[in-house]
């Protein structure tokens, strides 16, 4: 399981979404979980999932790589799903027993929750961890935020601390599925049992795992200090950002989703939430 999180993991490649400006995918990311929320429809959902599947193909990534990203997800999903399903008021009634009522909107709007989640996570990795690597996200953020920085706002503090937490979490997940092979080896028991069990067996991994991201932070910090960081004044960059040619490309894709988001809301209204 922990092998299958890849959030925050960068995949190398001269894509279109690779070569594009931080800045961009960084607007283009909110502007495409935005426009889900604008789904209503059977189509849109359905011109949501094709758009996406481009967006996976233009990226150059292999798309099991990026369906695993969904796998760790798949319990939150479920359980959103079945919360939406028995919640749901609505006035066509499939199933009534006793407490339990199902309606026909329920179904729909279940069924369009999990869809939507799947297609959050899948487009911001494709969009931002997975194309981006860490210091061009720094920067994006950075460049994004430079105006609240005149009103005394530690910009490039918050786009640092940012960047270095998305860093971390592989290198932490990596470091989880270690100790818990080390702690398996010396015949620690992670399945069997209650919650509570199973809750305090994880003791064992917390407290090593805590004492290496202390450890890791702690050389991170000395590392930064040896290199003469003192944050974001008067720094130069080494490349400095350029909107070009794939910055206008993203822009007519983020215009393409738009359209075609509102033209299926319209024009298709067919199983609506």
């Amino acid at each position: 399981m922990l092998g299958d999180i890849t959030f925050g993991q960068y995949f190398p490649g001269s894509s279109l979404l690779h070569r594009a400006d931080p800045r961009t995918k960084l607007i283009f990311a909110v502007f495409y979980v935005v426009m889900l929320f604008f789904c209503k429809s059977a189509a849109s959902f359905a011109f949501a999932l094709v758009y996406t599947a481009v967006l996976i193909a233009l990226s150059g990534l292999p798309a099991r790589a990026v369906l695993r990203s969904v796998k760790p997800l798949l319990f939150v999903i479920l359980f959103t799903a079945v919360i939406n399903l028995f919640w749901t008021g609505g006035e066509t009634p499939l199933i009534e027993w006793k407490f339990i009522h199902i309606y026909r909107e329920g179904v729909i709007f279940a069924v369009f929750m999990a869809v939507r989640i799947v297609l959050l996570v899948v487009g911001m990795s494709v969009i931002l961890s997975y194309t981006t690597t860490p210091i061009a996200m720094t920067d994006g953020i950075e460049a994004l935020f430079a105006p609240f920085a005149k009103i005394g706002l530690p910009v490039h503090d918050f786009a640092m601390m940012m960047t270095i937490a998305m860093r971390f979490i592989p290198t932490l997940i990596e470091e989880t599925g270690k100790i818990m092979d080390a702690q398996k080896a010396r015949g620690a028991d992670f399945e069997s049992g209650g919650l509570v069990k199973k809750a305090k067996a994880l003791i064992p991994i917390l407290v090593p795992l805590f004492v290496s991201a202390f450890k890791r932070a702690d050389d991170l910090a000395i590392a930064m200090e040896c290199r003469c960081y003192r944050g974001g004044e008067g720094r130069t960059k080494l490349k400095v950002l350029k909107f070009g040619a794939p910055d206008a490309l993203c822009a007519v894709f983020a215009a393409v989703f738009l359209c075609g988001i509102l033209l299926c809301n319209i024009f298709l209204p067919y199983i609506t939430i």
